[in-house]
């Protein structure tokens, strides 16, 4: 028998497919096996942006799960992702547990990914990997969060695994590759080039789109709500980047909620409306 570390636990698969007929983006192909699905498509801001809650049902992502979610937006769809609440990592004991997100956007479409936060607990470990690939024209708004341990509770990710990988293309062409490979009995927690006796960071990117100078001051100032968190804002062509470093899972998103409610003003001039379900 083979002692693969993926070998049991479950394997969820979800595809979605967004398009644009006359003004509204409709949900054209909803396929899921296993503990993946969505909930009915949602027009809180009208029939032009799609609203989806991405389910996981067990609550919980265990040794050898795997999840896998493929999602394409043909040319002009518009539509915003997100999950119920945070997405909870558990001990593993040196199995692994597996996320993947592959994000295909046609022409002029946007897509918002902006899920909760990930909670890693103690002895878990996780690889994850995000794939985005944007035609000439197409947005692409996303962030994660990053919880290593559960605070609340005392708990210190002082034992496990986190490999991370993310890779943005437009047009075939890489705008941005990031890899982590980290290992939380080294250090990573408290080093200088880690956390840095942090618990929680997080990276909000948005891609295909030129920000102007007036728009990142904007941003920029936004962090002055931040409070006892760290966060820096990088511009490079194509791209921007803002990443948080703090304690406080709800620092963090209250922190890229304003940054998406600014640029999303002032790219696509469309004000934010955060999906129903971060109200519940």
């Amino acid at each position: 028998m083979s002692s693969s570390p993926w070998q049991s636990g479950w394997r969820a698969h979800l595809e979605l497919q967004f398009k644009r007929r006359d003004d509204t983006t409709v949900l054209s192909r909803n396929w899921h096996k296993g503990p993946l699905q969505v909930q009915k498509a949602l027009y809180p801001e009208g029939r032009e942006v799609c609203h989806v809650v991405v389910l996981h049902p067990p609550g919980g992502v265990a040794a050898g799960d795997e999840l896998d979610v493929r999602t394409e937006c043909a040319a002009g769809s518009r539509a915003v992702l997100t999950t119920p609440g945070a997405t909870k990592w558990y001990r593993s004991e040196r199995a692994w547990a597996r996320q993947r997100m592959h994000f295909s956007l046609a022409g002029d479409a946007i897509l918002e990914w902006l899920p909760r936060e990930n909670i890693l607990f103690d002895r878990s470990n996780v690889e994850m990997d995000l794939e985005v690939e944007l035609s000439d024209g197409a947005t692409y708004f996303g962030w994660d969060i990053m919880s290593f341990g559960r605070s609340a509770s005392g708990e210190r990710w002082t034992d496990g695994a986190l490999r991370s990988h993310s890779r943005i293309r437009l047009d075939g062409r890489l705008l941005w590759s990031e890899t982590a490979n980290l290992d939380a009995a080294e250090g990573f927690g408290q080093s200088v080039v880690g956390l840095r006796g942090c618990t929680v960071c997080g990276n909000f990117m948005v891609a295909g789109h030129e920000v102007s100078d007036e728009l990142l001051r904007r941003c920029r100032e936004t962090g002055a709500a931040v409070g006892n968190g760290e966060v820096g804002i990088t511009r490079m062509p194509g791209l921007l980047i803002a990443r948080y470093l703090g304690h406080s899972t709800q620092g963090a998103f209250a922190w890229f909620s304003g940054l998406w409610g600014v640029l999303r003003g002032g790219l696509l001039a469309r004000p934010a409306c955060p999906p129903r379900i971060w109200a519940c």
